[in-house]
C-alpha cells in the first residue's frame, strides 16, 4: 500500500507518516526541503521520540520522498498510484499544493481508480477546502468525473510537536497525546485499517471539542502570556495570572460545548484537565511566537478565539469573561517578526480598535462582543 504524504516537516513525519507506517503503508513524502527530503531517499528511516520521562523512540521505516519543485512528473505518478493522500503542509500551503493533486488526479481519472485526499490541518473544513482549489481548475465535465472518483473527506487532527533543532535532521520529538478524527460519511470505497484514527459520521463535535479547548487553551496561553513578557508556553503556565485565564477561558467553552452538543459535564472537565497538563509538559517547552503565529487569522470570526465567545453569548446568554481577556491580548500582540502582527497593528493604528476588532474579528459595531472586547481593552 502507498500512503502519499504532502508536507515532510516535523508534524508529518512525526505524526501523520509516522501512523501511516505503523499501519503498514509505503509512506511517500512530498516536500520542497532539499535536505530533509535527499535524507529520507537515503535513509528510507527516521526516529520518532516521545516527549515524556520515558523517552521511548519508535523507528518509522519504508518511507521515501519526492522534490515537488524538482520533479512534479514524479508526483504526478505517486498520486495516480496512491492507496491515500494526506496533507500536513499548513492552511496557507493548500492552494500550492492543489496544483499538483489535481494533475495527479487527472492521470489518476483514466486508470478508473478511487482515492480518499485528507487534509490535516490545524483548520475547519481542511479537506473540503483543498477540493475547492482543486475543482476550481477543473472543467464541469472533469469535476463530474472526480466526483465519482475522489472524495475529501474533513479530518480533526491533535498532538503538539514543537520547534525544535536536532543533531538529526530527520528526528523528531512528540508529545505522547494524539488524536486524528476523520468524516467517514464522506469517503468513497473502503475505510481504511489505520490505528490510531477514530472513523466518525459527525465530525463537528470532534472538531469544535479540539478548537475550542486546545487550540483556544494553547493561544491564550501564548497572548497573555506574551503580554505577561513570558517567552515559552512552560513560562506562561507557571505564571499564575495566565493559569486563571488559560483555566477559566476553558470552562467558558467547555460550557458551550457541554450546552451545545450535550457532552458529559465530567468526562469534558477531564479532558480539559488532560489539555491543562499537556500544556504543562515539562518535556515540551513551545515557544510562544509559534503558538501565537498568525494572529489575524487566529482572530477571525470562526477561529478559536471569536468563535466560542460568539456561540457563548447565543448558548449560555451570558458574557464571556476570559475569552474576552484572550481576545484583548492577541489584539495587543505586536510581535516584531510577526508578519500579521506587524500587519494588525499597523491596521489599529490606521483605523482605531474599534473597526479593527470589527474588520478582523468579522463583527458588526452592534455586536454585544465589539462592546465586550473595547471595555476589556479600555
Amino acid at each position: 500500500m502507498l500512503a502519499v504524504h504532502f508536507g515532510a516537516g516535523n508534524i508529518g513525519r512525526g505524526f501523520i507518516g509516522s501512523l501511516l507506517s505503523d499501519a503498514g503503508y509505503e509512506v511517500c513524502f512530498i516536500d520542497v526541503n532539499e535536505e530533509v527530503v535527499n535524507l529520507l531517499n537515503e535513509r528510507k528511516e527516521y526516529r520518532v521520540v516521545l516527549a515524556d520521562e520515558e523517552s521511548k523512540e519508535t523507528l518509522v521505516k519504508g518511507v521515501r520522498a519526492i522534490n515537488s519543485m524538482q520533479h512534479p512528473e514524479d508526483v504526478i505518478k505517486a498520486i495516480a498510484e496512491a492507496d491515500l493522500v494526506t496533507t500536513a503542509v499548513g492552511p496557507n500551503v493548500l492552494p500550492i499544493i492543489s496544483e499538483s493533486i489535481t494533475n495527479g488526479l487527472r492521470k489518476r481519472v483514466k486508470l478508473d481508480n478511487p482515492l480518499n485526499i485528507i487534509a490535516c490541518e490545524n483548520m475547519i473544513g481542511g479537506s473540503v477546502f483543498l477540493k475547492e482549489k482543486v475543482y476550481e481548475k477543473l472543467s464541469d465535465s472533469e469535476g463530474k468525473q472526480f466526483d465519482k472518483l475522489f472524495a475529501f473527506p474533513n479530518a480533526a487532527v491533535d498532538r503538539i510537536v514543537p520547534n525544535q533543532v536536532n543533531d538529526d535532521k530527520l528526528m523528531v520529538s512528540v508529545e505522547p497525546f494524539f488524536e486524528w478524527a476523520v468524516d467517514r460519511s464522506s469517503m468513497i470505497g473502503e475505510v481504511p485499517s489505520i490505528e490510531g484514527v477514530t472513523w466518525v459520521d459527525d465530525l463537528t463535535p470532534y472538531i469544535e471539542r479540539k478548537l475550542f479547548t486546545v487550540n483556544t487553551g494553547h493561544a491564550v496561553a501564548a497572548y497573555t502570556g506574551y503580554q505577561a513578557g513570558m517567552k515559552t508556553i512552560k513560562d506562561a503556565m507557571e505564571n499564575p495570572e495566565v493559569v486563571d485565564i488559560v483555566k477559566n477561558a476553558l470552562q467558558e467553552t467547555g460550557s458551550v460545548l457541554v450546552e451545545k452538543y450535550n457532552f458529559n459535564s465530567d468526562e469534558h472537565q477531564q479532558y480539559i484537565e488532560k489539555i491543562i497538563g499537556r500544556f504543562t509538559n515539562p518535556y515540551i517547552n513551545d515557544e510562544i511566537p509559534r503558538v501565537a503565529r498568525g494572529p489575524l487569522r487566529k482572530l477571525g470570526r470562526n477561529d478559536r478565539l471569536v468563535n466560542p465567545s460568539v456561540q457563548y453569548l447565543e448558548y449560555l446568554q451570558k458574557e464571556p469573561t476570559y475569552l474576552v481577556k484572550g481576545i484583548a491580548a492577541a489584539l495587543k500582540y505586536d510581535y516584531p517578526e510577526d508578519e500579521e502582527a506587524v500587519k494588525l497593528q499597523a491596521l489599529i493604528e490606521e483605523n482605531g480598535m474599534k473597526e479593527a476588532v470589527q474588520e478582523v474579528c468579522g463583527l458588526q459595531e452592534a455586536d454585544r462582543l465589539v462592546k465586550l472586547i473595547l471595555k476589556e481593552l479600555e
